[in-house]
């Protein structure tokens, strides 16, 4: 009897001739969280991952990898009934029941030549578990604790079934860049696209002296974060500041929030061209504030040369900050710390602008030169 941990994929089933191509990347995940910590194997429709060690944490940097729906420590048995029932009693033995609790078997049975039908496993093994401990009894609708046995060339018998993140492994969906402010809502837009397979590259805009360095450690912090849902690309950190000055001197005030999201939109094209990025993600939500009516939503989205996707675009905030909270982005997020979205808000922004208006006065000045400039200095971080 050894321990290891069963681990199931979701909608990656469904794949058809793409699947190994998923499966695939879903594995090189798997290692990429845990090298070192084991080794992993697979077996028609099942992953296995066993540790050298046994530990907790384990298991929750399993519960981070998108394209898994469960991961559940298990007994791995010869597939027979005196060894799974005997697997049966340790794990229950584990539990140091003091109470009546209520329980079922339930049972898979890949291996279609093994002498029992799944029924009859799940009965024979309930059979002696009641014997075995007086304070558990039967509940086939709502029970307390279920004992999963799976028969295949061997037996695995678990108990606990943690839920994955579901989703598709990260890698799968081609790349795209985060614009990635220091909010609570960008960096849960960036996780819900790493959930779609979406190997983003955070990009950072940053406005020194008017931002300072505790304003950037936070933003690191968010993306070393977002690295432990499978974030594997570096940071890219564009200093704001001279765009943001010429646009403060040449802009009218009520219409500087949307030039700077132009600019930064801009940006992410010069960038997408260089890296082979696909779309651009932003954390925008639908009316949340001025920069997000669908007016403003248009003035900059026209400017996209690659797919711009907005996955928070029908969210309320609450509904953001509880998957924050869930995510661990929020605390980070809260800081109170400006970003350069933050610093030159204007008192009056413009909230319905017009874009053959926004067009006319952006051509009354040149912008090119500092937007190449700003490109060929990124730090990358």
């Amino acid at each position: 009897m050894s321990d290891l941990i069963l681990l199931r994929y979701g909608e990656l089933g469904l794949k058809g001739h793409n699947r190994s191509f998923f499966i695939k990347k879903l594995k090189e995940n798997i290692r990429r969280m845990l090298k070192g910590k084991g080794k992993l194997t697979s077996v028609h429709g099942r992953l296995f991952f066993h540790p050298w060690e046994m530990e907790r944490e384990i298991v929750e940097n399993l519960q981070r990898v998108f394209g898994l729906v469960g991961v559940s420590p298990a007994k791995e048995v010869e597939a027979d009934m005196d060894e799974i029932s005997f697997a049966a009693k340790e794990l229950i033995s584990r539990l140091d029941l003091k109470t009546p609790t209520t329980f079922k078997v339930e049972t898979k049975r890949a291996d279609k030549s093994f002498y029992l039908n799944s029924m009859e496993i799940s009965r024979d093994i309930g059979a002696n578990l009641l014997q075995l401990f007086p304070q558990l009894k039967v509940d086939v609708h709502n029970p307390e604790i279920r004992v999963r046995i799976e028969i295949r060339k061997k037996a695995f018998v678990y108990i606990a079934d943690n839920p994955g993140p579901g989703g598709l492994p990260v890698g799968t969906g081609g790349k795209g860049i985060l614009l990635l402010s220091g909010g609570i809502d960008s960096p849960v837009a960036g996780w819900m696209m790493l959930k779609r397979g979406i190997d983003i590259l955070p990009l950072h805009f940053s406005s020194p002296p008017y931002t300072n360095e505790r304003s950037l450690e936070k933003v690191k912090e968010l993306v070393r974060e977002l690295k432990q849902w499978g974030l594997k690309r570096p940071l890219y950190n564009v200093n704001f500041t001279p765009i943001q000055e010429k646009l403060i001197q040449e802009v009218p005030g009520d219409f500087l929030t949307i030039m700077m999201r132009r600019m930064m939109v801009r940006i992410a094209n010069k960038i997408a061209e260089k890296t082979g990025d696909k779309c651009i993600i932003t954390g925008e939500s639908l009316g949340q504030v001025a920069s997000q009516t669908i007016e403003s939503l248009q003035s900059t989205g026209v400017l996209a040369e690659v797919p711009l996707l907005r996955p928070l675009i029908g969210l309320d905030k609450q509904e953001i900050i509880n998957l924050a909270q869930k995510i661990g982005t929020y605390e980070t997020s809260i800081q109170p710390h400006e970003d350069c979205c933050q610093v030159f808000v204007p008192n009056h922004p413009v909230t319905r602008p017009i874009l053959s208006e926004v067009e006319k006065i952006e051509e009354k000045f040149d912008f090119e030169e500092k937007l190449i400039e700003a490109v060929e200095k990124i730090e990358r971080l």
